[in-house]
């Protein structure tokens, strides 16, 4: 499985950690998150070194469908109630600034940078959209309501944000990545204060940055209980009508739709990592439906870390843990909330203020409805007398037979059918499978 991303950029390459170093900044994890909080760092004379177990952008980064909006889904009305309309507006002002981040940058790297418009559609929920436009304006985003035409089938509404955009991820990151101090193949095997030994050597830092998609320190701020991981799928299809916008559907198991180039990526079948969902079957399905000329030209699938509240954990790791800080749980939107996480990260790691960082507080109330169906979906996992079992914290794995992987459905592991580590929280192979 291969996106259309790696298909299509030239990869960096970087050398592998095999003695000992000292650094001001630890990074862990070379992803999109990592390697903008590095590139920051750097150009603020920061001396840091980011470390990546395989390879940089290997995990989700390189699957995403790469759309940089501050549209986030229906989150602005509920955080206006929930939040009050001051946070919400700053919620709403540090997409934006990542946004504007993006296009200046991508000025000066070839990176297939568009701007887009960009679609929040429901099928049957036009109060909610109404409530969206209305929560966006009396906030300082300008949006309107739209029967997004363009789509091939009817909605019952749309909020429409102009000036948003779409890139190459891959292209760009590269791009960033060439002149970082960087370390590939290099795995953090233990974590100790101020020291982190890896497969080849050591590194002493004074601050460290934790930026692996789900955080590896269970020890430390509740994350296991905080997030879930959602998986989603894409095909590439070519031989479709190019559409001039971004368009996702409000609720986490509809359908989203981008142009690249010729082709069109239609993403959905989501469902929660270790469940039932429809998969790349429901997108085949669709798509002989709808584009019956189309030719499907590729597909691949990526998870994301989902938060309580819609709103990433992107700060100190936990309050027992001052010299530790965390970027994570993006909520499918990893473009602008890795930026975001970026800058805020760079302030804090100095010792200064951010306006943005007490909303993205990770130990900020957890207190919600999501936390119950974490702990049921983690205790049911625990007691179900099957094998085999995750090595993160011992839940029954789930076999996925669309991607032929065994899955955790409580905090998202997953295994080829050899038993090879693909996602984390887990951070070892899984010896005892085999197919």
């Amino acid at each position: 499985m291969e996106s259309i991303w790696e298909k299509s950029a030239q990869r960096a390459q970087f050398d592998t950690l095999k003695n000992y170093k000292t650094t001001d900044v630890l990074i862990i994890g070379g992803g999109i998150a990592g390697i903008l909080c590095a590139y920051k760092l750097k150009n603020a004379g920061v001396d840091c070194l980011l470390v990546e177990a395989t390879e940089i952008c290997g995990g989700v980064t390189g699957y995403t469908t790469a759309k940089i909006t501050l549209q986030h889904g229906l989150i602005y009305d509920k955080m206006i109630r929930r939040f009050g309309v001051d946070k919400a507006q700053l919620y709403a002002e540090a997409q934006k600034k990542a946004c504007a981040e993006y296009a200046r940058l991508s000025q000066k790297i070839d990176c297939d940078y568009q701007t887009r418009d960009s679609y929040l559609y429901s099928l049957n929920e036009r109060k909610k959209i109404e409530k969206e436009v209305a929560a966006l304006n009396r906030i300082g985003i300008k949006a309107e309501l739209s029967d997004a035409e363009k789509l091939p089938f009817k909605v019952s509404g749309a909020v429409r944000v102009k000036d948003q955009a779409q890139f190459h991820p891959l292209k760009f990151l590269y791009n960033i990545a060439k002149d970082l101090p960087i370390y590939e193949h290099t795995k953090v095997v233990e974590l100790m204060p101020h020291k982190a030994k890896t497969n080849h050597g050591e590194i002493t830092y004074k601050k460290l940055i934790i930026a692996t998609h789900f955080p590896m320190l269970n020890k430390h701020g509740l994350y296991p209980l905080k997030l879930y991981q959602h998986r989603s799928y894409v095909i590439a299809l070519k031989g479709v009508q190019n559409m001039d916008g971004m368009y996702v559907d409000e609720s986490n198991t509809g359908l989203s739709f981008r142009s690249y180039g010729d082709l069109l990526l239609l993403g959905g079948g989501g469902h929660r990592t270790g469940k039932q969902g429809g998969c790349w079957q429901e997108l085949e399905n669709f798509a002989k439906k709808h584009y019956k000329n189309a030719e499907i030209v590729g597909k691949w699938a990526t998870q994301d870390c989902m938060t309580l509240d819609d709103i990433p954990y992107i700060g100190q790791y936990s309050k027992s843990t001052p010299d530790v800080f965390v970027a994570t749980g993006f909520n499918k939107w990893g473009m602008t909330n890795a930026m975001v996480a970026a800058d805020i990260l760079c302030d804090l790691v100095r010792g200064k203020s951010n306006p943005y960082a007490t909303i993205f507080d990770p130990s900020r109330t957890f207190f919600h409805p999501q936390l119950a169906v974490n702990a049921f979906e983690s205790t049911i996992g625990l007691l179900t007398p099957t094998s085999p079992r995750c090595p993160h914290l011992g839940c029954a794995l789930k076999y996925n037979r669309a991607e032929h992987t065994w899955d955790c459905p409580c905090h998202g592991s997953r295994f080829t059918e050899h038993g090879e580590l693909i996602n984390n929280p887990a951070t070892d192979d899984h010896k005892s499978i085999a197919k």
